[in-house]
């Protein structure tokens, strides 16, 4: 048995957020929604939406310290309210809710694992994107010497709460599109077991994305540095670990 809430981190998106708990409601399901800093009319929205739905509550942070950061502050709140698991999803619409009941069914077959969203693209899905996710595959594959996360970037996603709040607690984290990863690396080093659940990506004609070609690129580049170096660490034990399976 699990005891799971929902997780949403959310900047600027006014025009999806309503849509969005539309679709989460009939899963009866808690969610705490991390507002980064957004404009005037997103806090708006938000408030409506807390001030309407009692299954819904709304952290806002005074300026925008990053999607990594509200997603921490997020878990962290889940963490002292008692639930055992929280599935992260985002506010753009890109994720197909209908999938949520498989990925819960995963964290409850496996409830110490991390169960992450392995995506597939229809054609409407920019090319940059689509290879970016193979680099950043590649990479992550290098730094723990093992296939088993299949795709590291993607923010639909089941965290085990005692277990990525004790990392969250004892280790600096990436505060912006790094997060995502780092945390599915650094939590396989420290043996919590992958667990991937394939799920369709939608990319709205209208929809607006947050990441920053350069910026959030060079983050990452320098996040897989620091990883690779710490693989490097690990290496016998991951070694050891993938011989094991």
């Amino acid at each position: 048995m699990i005891n799971p809430c929902i997780v949403i981190p959310i900047y600027n998106h006014q025009a999806t957020i309503a849509s969005v708990l539309d679709q989460l409601a009939p899963f009866g399901l808690p969610c705490i929604i991390v507002d980064d800093g957004s404009d005037i009319a997103t806090r708006h929205v938000l408030e409506e939406q807390d001030k309407h739905r009692p299954w819904v509550q709304v952290l806002h942070l005074p300026r925008r310290r990053g999607k990594g950061e509200a997603v921490k502050i997020g878990l962290l709140r889940a963490h002292e309210i008692g639930y055992s698991h929280a599935l992260q999803i985002d506010a753009d619409g890109q994720h197909d809710v209908r999938d949520i009941p498989r990925f819960l069914a995963e964290a409850g077959a496996y409830p110490e694992a991390l169960v992450l969203g392995e995506p597939t693209f229809r054609g409407d899905a920019p090319r940059s994107r689509r290879l970016g996710r193979r680099l950043s595959q590649f990479w992550v594959w290098v730094e723990t010497l093992s296939l088993a996360i299949a795709d590291p970037l993607m923010g639909f996603r089941v965290y085990p709460v005692p277990k990525v709040v004790a990392l969250i607690q004892q280790q600096p984290l990436g505060s912006y599109m790094d997060f995502d990863p780092e945390v599915a690396v650094r939590l396989y080093w420290r043996g919590v077991p992958i667990r991937n659940v394939v799920t369709a990506v939608i990319y709205p004609q209208d929809g607006s994305s947050h990441f920053r070609l350069v910026r959030d690129n060079v983050r990452l580049i320098w996040l897989y540095i620091r990883l690779f170096f710490g693989m490097l660490y690990r290496a016998p034990g991951l070694l050891r670990r993938e011989r094991s399976t």
